[in-house]
């Protein structure tokens, strides 16, 4: 596996958080952002490439090492990719629970959008397994989902140009990502659709990854109500250096990147 690189300029991972069962404990280290201080776009994204990669992060709950985080893109051909999220915990209770989750998000690029076609999770602890299936119909544009969920979330959701599972939202916030930037994208996700918007920060800020430092743009998932989504994003890394969610018990879920290859 590559280590980071050091850089002169610069991760709704909301599945994640329902993977686990939650215990109440204070957030310490990121605060919730100002939802009503949001500032005008200043610059322009850079054109990104889609490339390959593997990255491995350590994943913590409530500021706990918990267990292992792989997220990877692949390349399917045809245009067509493929972006897989797993995370397995291997310490604590949950670690005896044996809680798994994965979830992949099939996808095209039309023009500049990410276009999900695709979609299956899979959700494993010591009590049972859930899975959900997902299909992003673009000819009828609507998207519908199969499999352990509630029976409302099993309608069709009309789809809108732009629309995005929220592993592809990730990868947008990392192409889109500038400076004093706002953000706003529609989640559509396992039967449910709902507008997003992300603030950027106008100044980077450190981040440490092991023994190296970076300088970071930290952007806020806003308006969110009681939940909060912290991305950290590097301009030459192709992933997101550091995932952080608070839900509204405040309960927190963490990833930090550990290392990653380039495929």
């Amino acid at each position: 596996m590559n280590r980071l690189r050091p850089l002169l300029l610069t991760a709704c991972l909301a599945f994640v958080a329902g993977a686990v069962t939650a215990q109440d404990m204070p957030v310490q280290s990121v605060p919730a952002p100002n939802a009503t201080a949001a500032a005008p776009v200043v610059a322009q994204a850079p054109v990104r490439t889609l490339a390959p990669f593997d990255a491995r992060y350590a994943v913590y709950r409530d500021g706990k090492e918990m267990g292992d985080a792989t997220l990877q893109l692949v390349d399917l051909g045809n245009a067509r990719w493929r972006v897989d999220l797993r995370i397995e915990a291997t310490r604590g209770l949950m670690g005896l629970a044996g809680v798994d989750l994965q979830q992949s998000t099939v996808f095209d690029v039309a023009g500049d959008r990410y276009r999900p076609l695709s979609q299956a999770t899979v959700r494993k602890a010591l009590f049972g397994k859930r899975q959900v299936t997902g299909s992003y119909d673009w000819t009828r544009h609507a998207a519908q989902w199969t499999g352990d969920l509630k029976k409302k979330r099993r309608a069709a959701v009309p789809l809108q140009d732009g629309d995005m599972s929220g592993l592809l939202i990730n990868l947008a916030v990392l192409r889109d990502a500038v400076p004093g930037a706002t953000l706003r994208y529609r989640f559509v996700d396992e039967g449910r659709a709902r507008e997003q918007q992300y603030q950027v920060a106008m100044q980077r800020e450190a981040q440490q990854v092991d023994d190296l430092s970076y300088a970071a743009l930290r952007v806020d998932r806003v308006r969110a109500g009681a939940d909060t989504t912290t991305l950290w994003v590097v301009e030459a890394v192709p992933m997101p250096i550091r995932i952080y969610q608070r839900d509204d018990e405040g309960d927190t879920l963490e990833l930090r990147l550990i290392d990653y290859r380039e495929v």
